[in-house]
């Protein structure tokens, strides 16, 4: 067998790894928005929280991942960065959607990521208190897991009403002019918005069909890594388009189609 069949092997065992390493960490977040949460810090502004519980279970997540596979390296939203030996690099949310999360809503999830040179491997987002785990391995598919049963994942491609699109809004107030105004530029071809507020849920819900489409600005590699992979083996694609001049790069996601003519009226702004 050539070296298609090796990296084939070697996703689908990093995928093994990155959802039971997930399961794991999303029942930890749960216990602890069950116990109550704790405000640790703001990051980029007083809106853009960290709670206990991330640092927590990202510290979770890397010592598993460690203890399976010392020699490879880390990204993490919560914690330092680490190059590894083995070319594979875990790419880590440990909660995101942390606003929610904090609120006492059920729309955050745990992304674990296996990337090799810039392209993930395998992908994982688990959605613990929606009782759904979101998995892709490079060349495999991608999946919905719930109660027991497993189902195959594939973009909407036909949106005769108009699309049903997510987005998403910037922690800093001088951006939101900006968000709403491209906002604006795609509503002629939407049929209504969403505004769910976790890039991984908003990413797997697109490749599950039950949104058309997500774009946003300023998403941040462990945003995006495992996402963009489930996406992409459902049959969508996922564009990166120039920054704006706050610098942020913006991310859209939907079936080929559909992502070229959103990023058509964005870039026309």
């Amino acid at each position: 067998m050539g070296s298609r069949g090796s990296v084939d092997r070697m996703s689908i065992e990093l995928l093994d790894l990155a959802r039971a390493v997930a399961l794991e960490a999303g029942h930890l977040a749960r216990r602890r928005r069950a116990e109550g949460v704790r405000i640790a810090a703001s990051k980029s502004t007083l809106a853009d929280i960290v709670t206990e519980a991330d640092r927590e279970v990202e510290a979770l997540i890397r010592e598993r991942l460690a203890a399976e596979r010392p020699g490879d390296g880390f990204l993490g939203e919560e914690s330092d960065a680490t190059t590894g030996t083995t070319g594979i690099t875990w790419v880590v949310d440990p909660i995101d959607g942390t606003v929610n999360y904090a609120s006492g809503m059920p729309s955050y999830g745990v992304s674990i990521a296996a990337v090799r040179e810039g392209e993930a491997l395998a992908g994982v987002v688990r959605a613990p208190a929606l009782g759904e785990t979101f998995v892709a391995a490079r060349g495999e598919g991608s999946f919905v897991e719930a109660d027991g049963a497993r189902e195959s994942l594939r973009v909407s491609s036909e949106h005769p009403a108009g699309a049903l699109i997510a987005t998403g809004f910037g922690y800093d107030p001088a951006t939101h002019a900006g968000d709403i105004a491209t906002v604006q530029a795609v509503m002629p071809i939407a049929r209504d918005v969403r505004r769910i507020g976790a890039a991984s849920i908003d990413l797997s819900y697109v490749a599950a069909g039950r949104l058309d489409a997500y774009f946003e600005r300023g998403l941040k590699p462990w945003d995006v890594a495992a996402g963009a992979l489930i996406v992409a083996e459902a049959g969508g694609a996922v564009l990166t388009l120039s920054a704006d001049g706050f610098g942020r790069e913006m991310t859209v996601a939907a079936h080929p189609d559909l992502a070229r003519k959103i990023a058509d009226r964005v870039e026309a702004e």
